[in-house]
């Protein structure tokens, strides 16, 4: 059965990586050997004992007077595991003479192993990226809750400890890259060769392109270009297909997080299994309520509690359901039956799922309470009444505010650039919505927001247009209007993938480059702030790309990803109007608590510098 551990992925050689596994078999220090991808960073994995491992001399043959070695030969199995954020590592001991070939697919990596056995073994959820593991005769395979690529969403490697064991290291992540690696000894010449036509977690389930189009080149993140700069229309994005909407439910309706089923009650009526479907992001679970049950919704991290009550049912429950469900569960309780939906990511009281009751169909007297789960549902709900006044972002203090500059008896307004990304003839990402037209619509409310609480709003455009024909004197451009005396400079985008991986982005980033003491802590406010008024997905903060708009300012600067045109539910979140007027607000207290706190250049002498 396997066994985990955790550590954060960090830059360096492998070598802590391998040390930590040595110490797993008992050795005294592993040997470094360079992975797949330059500064790929270690997972340690903490020492377990090797179930079902086969002793060391296991296989060998009988010397002449001595019975013969009846012990098994070495098997194939029993991994060691590490995760932590969103990447999950998992190391394979490799038997001697022992080869394999890895086969990526939409539902995550199949691995056929020859000239040793397989332990056989069933677990479901073993980190964020790996969602289950199930291995026997010989094939392994690790479900992951996105679609692998040839080269993205995973890489492999191998290496050598001291002692001559070989391993097997297998990365997983939705921002990995990198596929297998020349370190592959195992490896049999045609692995990787095509990806599945039906993965093993979800049979018939639809193939990745083996060779997908290269998300990036060398020269455009030298010339420090965001993704969507070099993901466009013409780069293989185009429009996501929409999942289906809930029957009767408006875009934007909050989801009741308790109900009661219309009719007469009949306490104890039996409930049905679920009925599930899935679609490109997303998973809908129905349950077929009876008149007279309730239910109540208790969304947190693991995922989604229905408790239901007038209803009975056996203990039950399945595994590996789709990308955005690891498992449901039923266990009975004296009032009813509580269903537990596991996901793979937070839940709260509105984002990453939705639920609406749809009236029984014809013939039928069976409610239907429709859920729909995936970790890009955001708070799609209107800014209630008290949202609102603080939607105003109170004006700066007077007084003793840190933004605030004073030069003889006069107050001069903090100053703020917002650069709307993209525009003119420059579209930026276009799959769901279009980059530069997003982008200006939410630059235009931040701006709306900022002016009346006392922030001079500089914006790099107020129309679709372009600073200059020339990408790179554009970007330029617009990182020099952060002139001495401004505070802070702030670009807005929207993220994209290409087609083949579109499935694995989703949410919120930041990114900050240090081009000063500070921008880190104005990424982390406006990240912050966003996520808190959204309820978007948190895909961190991000500053391992030099990016030009961020690196040529002199003034702590950011540049927020508010979503995914690439991906099918965030793109109905960049369409959504209550959506962007909640990531205005955020970024815009966002900004309001950088200038309040003192995030934020003093003034000409810090700016100037």
């Amino acid at each position: 059965m396997p066994r985990f551990s955790s550590a954060p992925p960090r830059p360096g050689a492998i070598t802590s990586l391998l040390l930590t596994a040595a110490l797993a078999l008992g050795a005294a220090q592993a040997a470094a050997q360079t992975g797949p991808v330059q500064g790929a960073p270690p997972l340690p994995v903490k020492p377990t004992p090797q179930l079902g491992a086969a002793a060391p001399d296991a296989g060998r043959p009988a010397s002449a007077g001595q019975p013969a070695d009846t012990r098994p030969a070495p098997a194939f199995g029993s991994p060691r595991f590490s995760s932590e954020g969103g990447a999950t590592r998992v190391v394979f001991d490799l038997p001697p003479g022992v080869t394999y070939r890895l086969t990526p697919t939409a539902d995550g990596l199949r691995i056929d192993v020859s000239g040793a056995p397989v332990l056989p073994a069933v677990r479901p959820a073993l980190g964020p990226s790996v969602t289950a593991y199930r291995s026997s005769n010989t094939q392994v395979w690790l479900a992951t809750p996105f679609a692998l690529a040839r080269t993205e969403g995973w890489r492999a490697s191998e290496a050598t400890l001291a002692r001559g064991t070989r391993v097997l290291i297998l990365d997983f992540g939705p921002a990995l890259s990198g596929g297998a690696g020349d370190s592959l000894r195992g490896l049999r010449a045609d692995a990787v060769a095509a990806p599945s036509p039906g993965g093993v977690g979800r049979p018939g389930s639809p193939a990745v392109n083996a060779a997908p189009r290269p998300v990036s080149s060398s020269a455009p993140l030298d010339a420090g270009l965001t993704p969507s700069d070099v993901i466009s229309s013409a780069a293989g994005v185009t429009p996501p297909p929409t999942p289906p909407a809930l029957p009767g439910q408006t875009p934007g309706q909050p989801s009741a997080l308790s109900g009661e089923v219309p009719g007469r009650l009949q306490t104890g009526t039996p409930l049905p299994t679920p009925r599930i479907s899935t679609n490109p992001g997303l998973t809908r679970v129905v349950l077929d309520l009876p008149p007279g049950a309730r239910y109540r919704m208790v969304p947190s991290g693991l995922g989604l509690r229905v408790e239901l009550t007038g209803v009975s049912a056996e203990a039950r429950a399945a595994q590996n359901v789709s990308p955005e469900v690891r498992a449901w569960r039923y266990d009975p309780t004296p009032e009813g039956v509580t269903v537990t939906l596991l996901t793979g990511t937070p839940v709260t009281a509105r984002s990453g799922w939705r639920a609406q009751l749809v009236a029984p169909l014809a013939g039928s007297d069976r409610s239907r309470l429709a859920i729909d789960l995936s970790p890009a549902l955001a708070d799609l709900t209107p800014l209630t009444a008290r949202e609102r006044v603080v939607a105003a972002v109170p004006a700066l203090p007077a007084s003793g505010g840190a933004a605030i500059l004073a030069l003889s008896t006069q107050w001069v307004k903090p100053r703020v650039v917002i650069d709307a990304g993209h525009g003119g003839r420059d579209p930026g990402g276009v799959g769901a919505v279009v980059e530069k037209q997003v982008a200006l619509d939410v630059s235009l409310r931040v701006r709306d927001l900022l002016r009346p609480a006392g922030v001079e709003v500089v914006m790099t455009r107020e129309t679709d247009r372009e600073l200059l024909p020339d990408k790179a004197a554009d970007l330029q451009a617009r990182a020099a209007l952060g002139t001495p005396g401004t505070q802070l400079f702030l670009s807005i985008h929207v993220n994209a993938m290409p087609a083949a991986s579109a499935l694995r982005g989703y949410g919120v980033e930041t990114w900050w480059n240090p081009n000063h003491p500070l921008s880190s802590a104005f990424a982390a406010l406006l990240q912050t702030n966003v996520i808190a008024v959204t309820g978007a997905f948190s895909q961190g903060l991000k500053n391992n790309r030099s990016l030009a708009v961020l690196r040529n300012s002199r003034i702590p600067a950011a540049l927020i990803e508010i979503g995914y045109t690439s991906h099918p539910v965030d793109g109905l979140n960049l369409q959504n109007p209550n959506y962007l007027d909640r990531v205005a607000l955020g970024i815009a207290q966002g900004v309001r608590e950088a200038l309040v706190t003192g995030v934020s250049a003093s003034g000409v002498g810090e700016a100037g510098k």
